[in-house]
C-alpha cells in the first residue's frame, strides 16, 4: 500500500474505494477511545472533516496536551513521522497532524477492506 500524500489524494482514493463512510466511522471510533469529544456525522463533507479535526487537534495541542498525546497513541500515528515535523509553528502543526491522523486512519480502513 502506498499512503496518500496529501488530503486530496487520501479523499480521492476513499471515495473510489467507497470507503470514505468507514473512514469517518473509523476516526469517530478512535477519537470515542481517546475521550476526544468530537463525532462526525458520516455525511460529512470532507472539506468540513479537514477543518474540524484540524481545529480540533489544535485546540488539544494548545489546552489538553496529554489528551493529543493519547489521541496519538490511540490512533496509532507514527512517532518517527511526528517528530519530523517542524513545531514552531502550532498552526501548521496542527494541520501536519491531522494529515497524520486521518492517513493512519485511512490505513486501517484500507487493510480491513482489502484482506477482511
Amino acid at each position: 500500500m502506498s499512503l496518500p500524500i496529501n488530503f486530496e489524494a487520501l479523499i480521492l482514493e476513499a471515495d473510489n474505494l467507497k470507503l470514505y463512510k468507514k473512514l469517518i466511522v473509523q476516526l469517530n471510533k478512535d477519537l470515542l477511545s481517546a475521550n476526544v469529544d468530537l463525532e462526525f456525522d458520516e455525511e460529512t463533507l470532507p472539506t468540513s472533516l479537514k477543518l474540524v479535526l484540524h481545529e480540533t487537534v489544535f485546540q488539544l495541542i494548545q489546552n489538553k496536551f496529554s489528551d493529543y498525546l493519547n489521541l496519538l497513541y490511540i490512533v496509532d500515528v507514527s512517532e518517527a513521522k511526528v517528530r519530523e515535523i517542524d513545531g514552531t509553528d502550532t498552526v501548521k502543526l496542527s494541520e501536519d497532524i491531522t494529515f497524520l491522523i486521518l492517513q493512519r486512519v485511512w490505513q486501517k480502513v484500507w487493510y480491513r477492506a482489502k484482506y477482511a
